[in-house]
């Protein structure tokens, strides 16, 4: 375990709290990480991985909960950022038990942070941890849910593409357009369904060889090894894996225009947005373009309980959220990164200046 001295230093005075949730009985380890409440309660998913280290899993769970907070920020919720890791291999060591056992340190929280679910994951595993806590969103209709979100997600990266295209093209028309997707589990090859049905060329590539032979079937024309995606011959470049893959060896091969998908933290340091816009790529922050699954589980606490219209409707707000950022970007001679990060702050400093309270749930 990290000395607690170094915890305190990773956490800056920037997160309200970090929680070492530890069951011995079934061997949960988890860190639950909420970054801020100031719109609302901390929204975020349960990441099961079998990180390398317990330093490896502090590092993602507190990038991915800051994340969190600029995502709702940005799609305009009244929700705040958090996010939780569960360490190990959901392979072989995700239990029932475990996840009940996650589940009661999710409740000790009291509302201050709802889990769903994310890499590792799934509608069935939120099932199981509703048991223990109503603090859990994207659990099946039957159990008050609104199911699984990765539908909603790759089509509200889907919307935030056409935005970018419009940007960068005058046209949100992805005809003809040629698209490399980077990784293919469900938001990814969802998203293909759409690049595809729009009239554009998809290429994909993904660890699993199952995963782009589904890909494939669903419309993909092409599949190319994973380590060489980045550097594809392509219009747009759409990561949907995970984080950290726009970096200094990654983004001199990159051929495509735009850079717009679902993966997290895409950029490796927050230099490569500038990198990006001097090499005249065009690169939409991801927690813009991959909201739609926070804004669809946001709708299952709707005072008329959840509708799957309307959610449909606030998720296509994603296009001109994204568009807003484009605009934004070019009035203040910044980079789309930097323009989403000001209007996501903008609002939380409005917020914290109202003296707004987190609404309970």
């Amino acid at each position: 375990m990290l000395p607690l001295v170094s915890v305190f230093e990773r956490l800056g005075g920037e997160f309200e709290e970090v929680v070492f949730a530890h069951d011995p009985p079934t061997g949960l380890r988890a860190i639950i990480a909420i970054h801020s409440t100031m719109l609302g309660p901390a929204l975020g998913g349960v990441r099961f991985f079998p990180f390398a280290s317990e330093d490896a899993a502090l590092t993602d769970v507190l990038r991915l909960s800051r994340a969190m907070t600029y995502k709702a920020s940005a799609a305009g919720l009244d929700l705040g950022g958090g996010k939780a890791v569960i360490v190990g291999d959901p392979r072989t060591t995700k239990t029932d038990e475990l996840l009940r056992a996650y589940a009661g340190f999710v409740d000790g929280l009291g509302g201050r942070y709802i889990t769903a679910e994310d890499v590792g994951t799934s509608l069935a595993d939120m099932d199981v941890i509703r048991d223990r806590t109503r603090h859990v969103g994207g659990s099946s209709p039957a159990r008050g849910g609104s199911g699984d979100p990765s539908e909603m997600t790759a089509y509200g990266v889907f919307l935030a593409i056409r935005a970018a295209a419009r940007e960068a093209w005058g046209d949100p028309s992805l005809e003809g357009r040629r698209v490399a997707v980077q990784g293919v589990g469900k938001v990814g090859s969802g998203l293909v369904g759409h690049l595809t049905g729009a009239g554009a060329t998809v290429v994909v590539a993904d660890v699993d060889p199952d995963a782009v032979t589904r890909a494939r079937s669903a419309g993909a024309s092409a599949s190319v090894d994973p380590g060489e995606i980045a550097g594809a011959e392509c219009d747009i470049l759409a990561p949907c894996a995970m984080g950290a893959v726009l970096d200094e060896r990654t983004i001199p091969a990159i051929r495509a225009r735009i850079i717009c998908g679902a993966a997290n933290n895409q950029l490796a340091t927050a230099a490569d947005a500038e990198t990006l816009a001097g090499a005249g790529i065009l690169y939409l922050p991801d927690y813009v373009a991959n909201a739609g699954g926070i804004v669809n589980i946001f709708e299952e606490f709707h005072p008329d309980g959840y509708d799957a219209g309307r959610a449909k409707r606030s998720v296509e707000r994603i296009e001109q959220n994204a568009q807003r950022v484009f605009d934004a970007a070019r009035e203040r001679g910044v980079t789309p990164a930097a323009a989403a990060d000001t209007l996501a702050e903008e609002r939380l400093r409005s917020a914290r200046h109202a003296g707004v309270a987190a609404p309970s749930r």
